[in-house]
């Protein structure tokens, strides 16, 4: 599935993160990160910003991500909010959320 629109969820608060999801032209995922714990954890941030998207269906995005210490878990809840702004989404299916966590 393709974004069709750009839309952001979360902040640039401490122990937050900002994700924007674009369209893009390219039919794949590009994930621009910036973080001040990149070095450390920005292979695993960008690892629950992908299986994310693999859940929702999503294989053509540009998601734009500001980290500031976010923990796994605010990751994942910020992609699919802003996903699912981007699609117009306004009901969501908390089990299958829930199944993805192991």
């Amino acid at each position: 599935m393709k974004i069709t629109k750009t839309a952001v969820a979360g902040t640039v608060e401490s122990s937050d993160i900002m994700i924007t999801v674009s369209p893009n032209d390219e039919n794949k995922v590009v994930i621009n990160l910036n973080s001040s714990v990149e070095k450390q954890f920005g292979a695993r941030i960008r690892e629950v910003i992908e299986n994310t998207l693999k859940h929702l269906d999503i294989d053509s995005v540009t998601v734009e991500a500001v980290d500031k210490g976010a923990l796994d878990c605010t990751i994942q809840a910020r992609t699919i909010i802003a996903v699912n702004r981007s699609l117009d989404v306004t009901k969501y299916n908390w089990k299958e959320i829930d199944s993805w966590n192991v």
